[in-house]
This record gives structure tokens, C-alpha cells and sequence, in this order.
């Protein structure tokens, strides 16, 4: 019974709880929501399909359509690093192709010495999680470990003779090569394409937090401002349109620094005309200079060139060494993965299920940054997948007409399926299904029934072995993340309050000082949403994290008016 005293004449009224924020996160509805296309959807659908058409028409001019997986799997790499400049996407795309081999390796030599399934379940798992943690450590981006799972699962399951790998292995790599070259061909028409895009985007995000200086505005500015620096400090050596882009981003960072200023740099129809006409394909626009502009340009120049020294290269490895080490909060979701994947395989195996791939597939697929995640992952998949088996049974008739309409059919689901992901992973996966196994038609036709029944079965378990698994596995280091985020925030704002109250200090160190800040301001987000969504995490300084966020704001809006050799900062005080 309550001790609080209830004032006469009027009714108690309990207060209903409100339910914690991860919970909220578990809605169906939201996890299925249908968002807006990604405005670069048709560039990964349309390098998948001239990357796979050309190896499968090839194969299929000299009758050899069985080997068709074999050169899919290095087409698949055309997916990889549409978000980067091109001199970085060759880089990327080259290593995409040398991993995917990599694994496929691994499976092909498996599956020629041993025909235990338990042993290729287990080697599936591992290659799973390894596959999981270099993705999340390089950062490849979408689509992520999933194709490499993928190729890598169903080559475990595919009979094969030693002497048969060397020249399956040359297809991957030959299809692997021609998916490099559909990557980087549009730097022949455009090759500052990636980086008017990650500018338009910045200045599309300063617009709206200029408007509308919020929290979650301010957050998404900073995030989309640093991707835009970053993208233009990887692009190469400097062009007249990379300069004019560095100007913009310039204004950018100036309207996000300081939302509300009344400068003209804080007009929002002004930053989305910029922005409409950067991801134009017309003329970069020429803004009139910012303060500090000049003074900016030096410092990016410096900063690129030290990016390129040989110092600069060690502390990149250094930083990747660190996100794989043993303290790597990577890790509990690469146990996650291997224990998912295994449970999965070895639950289908039992049974009856001949070849468990998919289960593995489907389990790797919902592991990501966060519990929460995982889980709107699960329902995304599970229902994709039932409707994409659906859609299969619609399209087997067609896709048995001949090997031509094989190879058209598979070609319409790839670029169906790049089409409609960034809608929803569901919408996405109704497209991915039928591809994958339309797939299997080229080793010869399966039972119809057959392939529907173990796929449902395999999609059902794979994502309720591998949830179960992300529950069990839990990650507490989320929140050690945070802390280590936090400490990078405070030495990152308290240096950019020396440098800007330090009337000596060289434009350089200032603008690499705000750089940094917003960089750390942009991880400390980060880290603080993953560990919001796992389940049972330790508990959270919210109160630190937030102060700190404000703090690390408050001291980008104080650089605004300082920059420049001549400026003259006066104190940061406290709010």
C-alpha cells in the first residue's frame, strides 16, 4: 500500500510507466516500415547486372552454364563501395575481390576433403564470424559480410575434386576483375561523382540543422560534415572541383557550427540550392568565401598530405589493429555470429535438411551493431524471405524455358533486389530469395517442392537459432565503447579550446583541432546509440554522455568566428 497521501476530492490516478526506448524499438511496424529510396539505388542495381551478364553470357555461349556460380561470385564485388571516391574504391573493391576469393578458397578445399557435414557446418560458422568482424573493422559498408556468407556457405555445400578449384577459383577471379572495372568506369565520365554527392549531402544536413538547430539535426550535420571531409580527403590529388567542393563543405561545416547565426552561411535555401546544383551534373557551384576559407584549404592540404605519408598509412593500420584487437567491442558479435550460425546449420542438419546453407546465411544476416537492431533484422529477413519463396514458385516455370531465361531471370531478381533494399531489407530479401535460388538451376534442376520446403524450413530456424544466440551472447563491451568515446570527446573539445583561445596558433592545428572534435562528437553518437539498443547493457552515463554532446557543440559554435590567422578568440565559457 502507497505511503503518498492523495489530496481529497480528487480521484488517484496512477501513472502508467512508460516503456524503456529499446522496447518501444521492437515494434513490427517500425522494423517494416518502407523508407525513401537511397538516391544511388540504381548504381549498385545496374553494376551488378553489366558485371554478371557479361561472365554468364559468356558461360552460356560455350555451354557451360554449371559454372555459372563460380564467376557469380566474383560479379557480386560490383556491389561493394559505391559511397567511395573512386582512387579509394579501386583500393576497396581490389580487396572485396581478393576476400571474396579468399573465402571462397577456404570452402571449395573443404568441401573436396571432407563430405561430414558437421565439419562443413563448423567451418561455415567461422567463416561467418571472420567474415562479420573484417567487414565491421574496415568499414566496407553495405552490403556488408552477407555476400561473402553467403558465396562462401553454398560453396561448402557444392561437390568438388581438388584438381577442379584452380580453375574455379581463376573464373571468381576473372569475373572479380571485370566487376573492378564496372566499379571505377564512371570516373571516366565523372570521376568527382562520390564526393558531390557526400557534399550535396553535407549541405542538405546544414540546411535542415540551420532551420531547425536541434539535437537530432546537430548530430546528423556533424555525422554527414565529417563523411564529406573524409571523402574528400581520400579522393586524390586536388582538382579545380574538388576545391570548389572543399568551399562548400566550408560553408557547410560554418551554418552547422553555428545554427541560428543569422549569417548569411546559416541560410537554409541558399545551402539547398547548392546542394540541388553539386549533385547536379552541371557546374559545381561557386560560393563566396567563408571566413577562414583560405586558412581551411591550407589545413585540408596539409592534412591530406600527412594522410599520404608513410606515418600516416602506420597510424591507419594501427587504428584497424585496434578495432580487431582483443579488447574490440567486434568481438561478443563475432561470438554471436559463430555460435548463431553453428546452432543454425547443425539444428537443420538434424533435421533432414541435405545442404543447411541457407540457415547459416540467414543466421549471419541479422547480426548487427546491436541487439534491437538484430531483432527488426530478424523480422526483416524471416518475412522476405517467405515472400520471396513465394515468388520463386511464381517464377520457376519461366526460368526452366531454357538457359537464356535462367540467366535473364537471375539478372532481373540482382538488379530487383539492389532496386528495393534500400526501401526495407524485407522488400529487398523478396527479390534476393528467388535469385539465390534460381541459382541452383544452373547445376541442374531440383525438385520445386523440395527447394521450397528446405528453404522455408532453413529461413525459420536460421533466424530463430541466430536471435536466440545474439541473446544469450551478450555485449557489455557497448558500454566500455562509450566510456572510451567520452574520453576521446573531452581531449578533443579541451584541445580545440586551447588552440582557439591560443591567438599563436597556427590555422592548421585550429581547423584540424575542430575537425577532430566534430569526428569524436560524431563516434561518441555512434557508440552511445549501439549501446542504447543492446537489451542488458551495464548502465550508461546518460547524463555525461549528453553534457558532453552539448559541451563538444557549444565549443564548435565558439571556432566559428575565429577563423583565420588574425582571429582573436576569446574565452569558451561554460553554459
Amino acid at each position: 500500500m502507497s505511503d503518498t497521501p492523495v489530496r481529497p476530492g480528487r480521484p488517484s490516478v496512477r501513472k502508467l510507466p512508460q516503456l524503456p526506448s529499446v522496447v518501444r524499438g521492437l515494434a513490427p511496424a517500425a522494423a517494416l516500415r518502407l523508407s525513401r529510396p537511397s538516391d544511388t539505388w540504381f548504381k549498385p542495381a545496374l553494376s551488378v547486372v553489366v558485371a554478371s551478364a557479361v561472365p554468364h553470357l559468356t558461360l552460356l555461349a560455350v555451354g557451360r552454364p554449371a559454372l555459372i556460380v563460380y564467376t557469380m561470385a566474383g560479379s557480386l564485388c560490383a556491389l561493394y563501395g559505391h559511397g567511395l571516391p573512386y582512387a579509394r574504391r579501386a583500393r576497396a573493391v581490389a580487396g572485396v575481390v581478393l576476400g571474396m576469393a579468399a573465402g571462397l578458397a577456404v570452402s571449395l578445399v573443404t568441401a573436396s576433403l571432407t563430405g561430414s557435414t558437421a565439419v562443413l557446418i563448423a567451418v561455415g560458422a567461422l567463416l561467418a564470424a571472420v567474415q562479420k568482424v573484417l567487414c565491421d573493422a574496415t568499414r566496407i559498408g553495405p552490403p556488408g559480410h552477407v555476400i561473402f556468407t553467403f558465396v562462401s556457405s553454398a560453396a561448402l555445400f557444392t561437390p568438388q575434386h581438388l584438381g577442379q578449384i584452380p580453375g574455379h577459383l581463376a573464373l571468381t577471379l576473372g569475373a572479380g576483375a571485370f566487376a573492378w572495372l564496372v566499379a571505377i568506369a564512371p570516373a571516366l565520365a565523372r570521376r568527382e561523382g562520390p564526393e558531390r554527392r557526400a557534399v550535396a549531402r553535407a549541405l542538405e544536413a546544414a540546411a535542415a540543422c540551420a532551420a531547425d538547430p536541434g539535437p537530432r539535426h546537430r548530430s546528423h550535420a556533424a555525422a554527414t560534415v565529417h563523411a564529406a571531409w573524409q571523402s574528400l580527403l581520400a579522393s586524390g590529388r586536388t582538382t579545380p572541383v574538388r576545391r570548389s567542393l572543399e568551399r562548400l563543405v566550408v560553408h557547410a561545416e560554418a551554418a552547422f557550427v553555428a545554427p541560428g547565426s543569422g549569417t548569411g552561411a546559416a541560410d537554409p535555401e541558399r545551402l539547398r540550392a547548392w546542394a540541388a546544383l553539386t549533385r547536379g551534373r552541371g557546374p559545381v557551384p561557386a560560393p563566396p568565401p567563408a571566413p577562414g576559407t583560405a586558412d581551411e584549404l591550407y589545413g585540408i592540404d596539409a592534412e591530406r598530405a600527412v594522410l599520404r605519408a608513410r606515418e600516416g598509412r602506420r597510424a591507419a593500420r594501427r587504428a584497424l589493429l585496434r578495432r580487431l584487437g582483443p579488447g574490440s567491442p567486434l568481438l561478443p558479435v563475432a561470438v554471436r555470429t559463430l555460435i548463431g550460425c553453428a546452432l543454425a546449420g547443425y539444428l537443420c542438419a538434424a533435421l533432414g535438411v541435405g545442404r543447411p546453407y541457407w540457415a547459416i546465411v540467414t543466421a549471419a544476416s541479422l547480426y548487427q551493431a546491436n541487439l534491437t537492431l538484430s531483432w527488426n533484422r530478424t523480422l526483416q529477413r524471416t518475412l522476405g524471405n517467405l515472400l520471396g519463396v513465394l515468388v520463386f514458385a511464381a517464377v520457376l516455370p519461366v526460368s526452366r524455358i531454357g538457359p537464356f531465361a535462367l540467366v535473364c531471370c537471375c539478372l532481373f531478381f540482382g538488379f530487383a533486389a539492389e532496386a528495393l533494399i534500400t526501401r526495407n531489407y524485407w522488400l529487398g530479401s523478396v527479390a534476393v530469395t528467388p535469385m539465390a535460388l534460381l541459382v541452383l538451376e544452373f547445376g541442374g534442376a531440383h525438385p520445386a517442392g523440395e527447394l521450397i520446403g528446405d528453404r522455408v524450413l532453413d529461413t525459420v530456424l536460421g533466424a530463430a537459432t541466430g536471435f536466440l544466440a545474439a541473446t544469450l551472447v551478450t555485449n557489455r563491451r557497448a558500454a566500455g565503447r562509450v566510456e572510451r568515446a567520452l574520453d576521446a570527446t573531452d581531449r578533443a573539445r579541451a584541445a580545440a579550446e586551447r588552440t582557439v583561445a591560443d591567438p599563436a596558433a597556427a590555422p592548421t592545428e585550429r581547423d584540424r583541432a575542430r575537425r577532430t572534435l566534430t569526428a569524436s562528437l560524431v563516434e561518441l553518437r555512434e557508440a552511445g546509440d549501439t549501446a542504447a539498443g543492446e537489451w542488458w547493457p551495464r548502465a550508461l552515463p546518460e547524463q555525461r554522455l549528453l553534457a558532453a554532446e552539448r559541451a563538444g557543440h557549444r565549443t564548435l559554435a565558439a571556432t566559428a568566428p575565429w577563423r583565420g590567422p588574425s582571429a582573436h578568440a576569446p574565452s569558451i565559457g561554460a553554459e
